[in-house]
């Protein structure tokens, strides 16, 4: 049986898409970035902290212990307590549950949907590219964060309400990137010459456009969870975010204001703990960028 065109080597070579070839070295060019390596860590040790937090304390994160407010450390209670005799250890560790699945679920919602919306735009062009464009030009031409306010407010504050709002109103620099991505692959030898085998125009996109545009996704995706827990925090700061007793960095740090100067520790533990994981996944965000670039060596 004669071989068809696809099963010629040189026509693989141009179908196989610059992402799928794969580059040596990836995760070396990372691990170059020291801040990045520690970064993977520190996020490691978090999110383990978290998952197995009934086992790193022995306190419930709204359990009062009758007269022992605004304990300073101790054996007992390794980072004090807070104004209503709770463990603050315990609150971090729960905490943390809340703050980062907020983040992490508002990115994933917020990359999904600005990829999509990019996508669409980027590869077919005309109407929906215009309604797409104009769309994301409509958002960010809203000041969000008082969008959340006014929403918020009215619907109420539950979790799986501030994840929809945090994620449905921070797509549009992911959908600007990834039109920009799709643009400049649409018209690549491999897409051509699998345009010409006859791949129907969804599995141009899907197959061998798309994925060009991962290194940029991933790198919205690690900057778009730093900026979601720190959208979540402002807003559980300002009383609108999660709601006690359930515990988060945000609202932790919003019950502390009145005892910055009686009990400075209650601010610095959340506030830390919001520096340090948004800072993390910035720098994982900068390395990947750097790792994943074609240009690097």
């Amino acid at each position: 049986m004669a071989s068809t065109a696809r099963d010629d080597p040189t026509t693989r070579d141009v179908l196989r898409s610059p992402s799928r070839a794969g580059r040596p070295g990836l995760w070396r060019r990372f691990a170059r970035n020291p801040f990045a390596a520690a970064a993977v860590v520190y996020l490691v040790a978090i999110v383990l902290a978290a998952v197995f937090a009934p086992l790193l304390t022995r306190y419930a994160p709204d359990r009062i212990i009758i007269g022992q407010e605004l304990q300073p450390p101790s054996a007992a209670h390794w980072v004090g307590t807070d104004q209503s005799a709770r463990d603050e250890f315990s609150r971090l560790l729960y905490g943390a549950r809340i703050s980062l699945a907020i983040g992490i679920i508002a990115m994933l919602l917020s990359v999904t949907f600005g990829t999509a919306v990019g996508a669409v735009s980027g590869f077919f062009g005309g109407a929906a590219d215009a309604i797409g464009m104009r769309l994301t030009d409509a958002m960010l031409a809203i000041p969000v964060f008082f969008l959340l306010l006014a929403v918020l407010a009215s619907v109420g504050s539950s979790v799986p309400t501030i994840i929809l709002a945090i994620g449905l109103s921070s797509w549009m620099a992911t959908a600007r990137v990834v039109r920009s991505e799709v643009l400049r692959t649409a018209n690549l030898d491999f897409v051509t010459a699998a345009r010409v085998l006859g791949a129907t125009r969804l599995r141009l996109l899907v197959r061998h456009v798309l994925p060009q545009a991962f290194p940029s996704m991933l790198v919205a995706s690690t900057l778009g969870v730093g900026q979601a827990i720190l959208i979540e925090s402002a807003l559980s700061y300002l009383g609108v975010g999660v709601q006690p007793p359930t515990a988060s960095w945000g609202n932790m740090l919003s019950n502390a204001q009145s005892y910055v100067f009686a009990a400075p520790l209650l601010a610095l533990w959340p506030g830390l703990f919001i520096l340090l994981t948004v800072l993390s996944f910035n720098f994982i965000g900068d390395a990947s960028r750097d790792a994943l670039s074609p240009y690097q060596t």
